[in-house]
């Protein structure tokens, strides 16, 4: 299992999670993704799965699949929710029952990887998801994604700082919004600073994974759940992400 995890929300951690998810699943490799965001969960929104529903069988839960050549398994609690405007008014005991139950309750089947989406910081979740994956030798790494702005390595510094203290491996590291891509003459201008992740990752002595630029194809994509529909559009916007898989697979 991978789990993704970002020291700060709005760095598009979701977003990267699913895109590592849908570039392992084009290689060929059975994928499950679970979002474990539980107050904020974003991943069926972007895969398209908004108003799925979760079957339940004699094993435990059946976790939804995506269209196409290559699904992906999708859990997320936002399948068990009755509207997705529902709150989930949740304290911890009970969040954690759900992430446990996440792992022992749903038939994930033979997966080459399972992308573990988390929210942002460091809490109950990715507490929860780090010991039972630890206790049950499933935990292969993090990975860890920042902005290039230094209010968000600021953050991402207490992640590795996290990391380290649970004895959770680093995959490495992966710097999303670097750059916005015209969609003209695909030129990637920088508006926010450059190459921050990238020095971060050298001086705390990791792999960089690569940048993710910003991409409006990506965010109408994203937008219209429409991110699971091969195509040349698809394969466009996916292309920075093959350097982040082929890293995350060579650590």
């Amino acid at each position: 299992a991978v789990v993704v995890l970002s020291g700060k929300g709005g760095v598009g951690k979701s977003s990267v999670a699913t895109g590592i998810a849908i570039s392992l699943s084009e290689e060929g490799k059975k994928v499950g993704i679970l979002d474990v965001d539980l107050c904020g969960p974003s991943v069926a929104r972007i895969l398209g799965l908004e108003g799925k529903e979760v079957m339940q069988s004699s094993e435990g839960w059946i976790p939804v699949q995506t269209d196409g050549e290559n699904p992906l398994s999708v859990m997320s609690v936002s399948f068990l929710l009755a509207s997705r405007d529902n709150a989930v008014v949740w304290r911890g005991p009970k969040k954690n029952a759900m992430i446990k139950q996440f792992f022992t309750d749903v038939v994930w089947g033979k997966l080459d990887y399972l992308i573990i989406d988390t929210p942002p910081g460091t809490s109950d979740e990715q507490l929860s998801c780090i010991e039972y994956l630890k206790e049950t030798n499933f935990l292969n790494g993090a990975v860890l994604v920042t902005t290039p702005q230094s209010v968000s390595l600021v953050d991402v510094r207490k992640e590795i700082s996290f990391c380290r203290k649970l004895e959770v491996p680093i995959l490495g590291m992966v710097e999303n919004m670097s750059g916005f891509q015209c969609p003209c003459c695909g030129e990637v201008t920088d508006i926010f600073s450059r190459g921050g992740g990238e020095k971060l990752a050298i001086e705390m002595g990791m792999k960089f994974l690569g940048r993710i630029p910003i991409e409006l194809k990506w965010s109408e994509m994203e937008d219209r759940g429409k991110m699971t529909i091969q195509g040349e559009e698809r394969k466009a916007v996916m292309l920075p992400f093959k350097q982040v898989i082929h890293g995350i697979a060579s650590a």
